[in-house]
């Protein structure tokens, strides 16, 4: 979901004095959560809730806390208690949206500069309140988890889905093979194109890390590796197309159907095909009834011809076509032969007439269904279409959540089936097949065992966990995805079952709202080994921390993964948007970038903490005059220091670069400079102080 803030996207660093205060309305679960995610941030948090609870699912919640006031939140004298002036942003989480929007409103009158992160589902109207009072967010959890739950069922490389600018992204998670056309062929940092980024790479003896470039960019692309990226999928698109394209010609059809179609891929195909599941079963027996006629007619106008000489096998074709339609006595009764007509011919032509009307009668009874069900499907466009048999989605729980999830896989062209304990309205996914009846009895009716995985979301967790395992029970092969609402206990159960992949809901929807709280813009979310990665947009603005930062120290320093850069231009038009940007870009007072995160790379950037730079390059010689001039030129772009200083550094070899760097920063210089035969390596500082 696409969150509605103002137009004028409010930097998380600013040269004002801002109060690090942030007021919490509502302390159901998602409220608990989003007080614990922002004291990570290192803030002062506030919360009003209507009642003083006994039992908080977050421990030690109130010692978080700088204060809690019990009341309304809508209430004025509440919201002054809880100094709402003084406050930065105020969250309103409680389950009620009039609430949420009311308190919205008394907290806009008391602070016209505060930052409004609601929780909301009523999309005109957010639209509205956010063109109208500024500063303002609305998000619904429901339509914030359901992808993840959506994307950690497909148990395939697809780890996530998103749209920026009119483009899709998908984030793919790919085991290398040994057939793989990466496999010993390539370098990590040999992917990252204009149209693809690196953001994760383990070797098959490890896991993936829990942080973004932790990997070695010359690292060669072995057998078992796995490598998480993210790319432009209308772009692959694009390039499969054009590569079939190209070869649609007719000598590559004469070599595909003539020449590399020998009896054995024949007889693969053909297996393949029988073995297809049974929405095929209907084609199959046409296919057969067909075939067997059509080699009935050939035969028997082959035996016609060579029996009687004197009828043309014209003549022979269309009296065996009487015969398969059922005219044995039309034919025999009416047509004149020059010869006896012998014994075997009279039995083999009965067969014939037998064997026609037997396979043309089902050959009609098959196109009978089929318009019958066609003009049956044309009054009754609710009937809801039959189970899968295998490789589909079964989804429990088809609440608010569920709905999300079920649209969200049927955009995906992910074959699933629905179980509710109540009917839906015919309106509601006409497309998707449902079961209702008691979770607990009616999943075995889903073809559970041939399933790709299980989703269980109803609104109890125990039940879920329930569920989920007897679904493991059955089926030990298929993905479970198991929903719950607590962070400790999903922690615990994750734990004890690691096959199953336990998301809180709660805790993914804290983390939307907490990075929404200090001014950024929340496009999307997806899950990724075990934590939640949000797509940010930040736009930089004067006195901003951000400002004159080179994307690399975005990359490396603050572990972000940009992957679209604008550029600010006063007059328009607007600059290009520019997706998997270099890195040696400099930020501006202006520019627009979307950066991927997890929680813990936000509060570096809301706190400017830039991990230090301990890496330097030695440059021993530069082999050509040439080379000490395009040197010179690549120091200065990747480094980022002035040209004149990278001119004197490279007129005065051998010699340290004084600059310290990132490592794959250094890395990627070294590189370069190779290239273009300079001599250079890499150091780092600690060793230098050694020697």
């Amino acid at each position: 979901m696409l969150p509605y803030s103002d137009n004028n996207h409010q930097s998380v660093n600013t040269t004002e004095t801002k109060s690090d205060r942030f007021l919490v309305c509502g302390l159901g679960s998602l409220g608990q959560h989003c007080v614990a995610i922002l004291k990570e941030y290192g803030v002062a948090v506030s919360a009003i809730d209507q009642v003083r609870s006994k039992n908080w699912e977050v421990p030690n919640l109130q010692n978080l806390l700088e204060d809690l006031f019990i009341g309304d939140c809508r209430q004025t004298n509440i919201l002054e208690k809880a100094q709402i002036r003084k406050c930065r942003t105020v969250l309103l989480v409680t389950s009620d949206e009039r609430v949420n929007i009311e308190a919205a409103f008394a907290a806009r009158l008391l602070n016209p500069q505060v930052r409004l992160v609601v929780r909301s589902n009523k999309h005109n109207l957010n639209q509205v309140l956010s063109q109208n009072l500024g500063n303002f967010i609305a998000f619904e959890p429901n339509q914030l988890t359901a992808s993840a739950f959506a994307l950690a069922a497909l148990s395939n490389e697809d780890l996530g889905y998103f749209n920026l600018e009119g483009r899709q992204l998908r984030v793919v998670k790919r085991q290398i093979k040994p057939g793989d056309f990466w496999c010993h062929q390539w370098q990590l940092h040999q992917l990252n194109t204009s149209y693809r980024r690196v953001l994760n790479y383990t070797n098959s003896s490890s896991e993936l890390p829990n942080q973004f470039y932790q990997w070695e960019p010359e690292a060669t692309i072995q057998p078992g590796d796995t490598i998480v990226y993210i790319e432009l999928a209308d772009m692959q698109e694009r390039s499969q197309r054009s590569t079939v394209k190209s070869k649609r010609n007719w000598r590559w059809l004469w070599q595909q159907v003539f020449v590399h179609m020998s009896w054995q891929n024949l007889k693969q195909k053909l297996a393949q095909f029988w073995r297809l599941d049974h929405q095929y079963q209907t084609l199959k027996v046409a296919i057969t009834c067909g075939a067997t006629v059509l080699l009935l007619w050939c035969f028997g106008a082959i035996l016609y011809s060579w029996y009687y000489p004197g009828i043309n096998i014209l003549e022979a074709f269309y009296a065996v076509a009487v015969l398969l339609l059922g005219g044995y006595g039309d034919l025999y009764g009416g047509v004149g032969f020059d010869k006896t007509i012998p014994g075997w011919l009279r039995l083999f032509s009965l067969i014939l007439t037998l064997a026609g009307t037997a396979f043309v009668g089902v050959l009609y009874a098959l196109l009978t269904e089929k318009l019958l069900s066609s003009r049956f499907q044309f009054f009754f466009t609710s009937t809801r279409p039959p189970i899968p048999q295998q490789d589909h989605v079964v989804l429990i729980g088809l609440n608010t959540v569920g709905e999300h999830i079920a649209i969200l896989l049927q955009e995906l062209q992910q074959p699933l089936v629905g179980i509710n304990n109540t009917f839906l309205d015919g309106n509601i996914l006409p497309q998707m097949p449902l079961i209702v009846g008691n979770f607990t009895q009616t999943f075995n009716n889903a073809n559970l065992t041939d399933a790709k995985s299980v989703i269980v979301v109803t609104d109890d967790e125990m039940e879920n966990l329930e569920i989920g395992l007897m679904a493991h029970a059955q089926n030990p092969e298929c993905g479970l995805v198991i929903r719950t609402y607590n962070r400790h206990f999903s922690d615990k159960v994750a734990q004890l079952f690691p096959y199953a992949q336990v998301l809180c809901a709660s805790a993914l929807s804290a983390e939307v709202f907490a990075a929404a709280a200090f001014g950024e813009n929340i496009l999307g979310l997806f899950h990724l080994n075990n934590q939640a990665i949000q797509v940010v947009e930040y736009m930089v603005e004067a006195g901003d921390t951000l400002n004159g930062l080179m994307l690399s120290d975005i990359a490396y320093g603050y572990g972000a993964v940009p992957i679209l850069y604008q550029k600010f231009v006063q007059s328009p038009p607007q600059s290009p948007s520019k997706f998997m940007p270099a890195y040696e870009i400099r930020l501006a007072i202006g520019d627009r970038m979307i950066v991927l995160a997890n929680s813990h790379n936000l509060q570096r950037i809301e706190r400017g903490e830039l991990s230090p730079r301990i890496w330097q390059i030695k440059v021993e010689k530069a082999l050509t005059s040439d080379a000490v001039f395009d040197g010179a030129n690549v120091i200065s772009i990747i480094s980022g220091c002035d040209i004149s200083t990278a001119r004197q550094f490279m007129n005065n070899l051998p010699a340290n670069l004084p600059l310290t760097m990132y490592k794959s920063q250094a890395q990627r210089l070294v590189f370069k400079l190779n290239k273009l035969r300079v001599i250079a390596s890499l150091l780092p500082i600690d060793s230098q102080r050694e020697n």
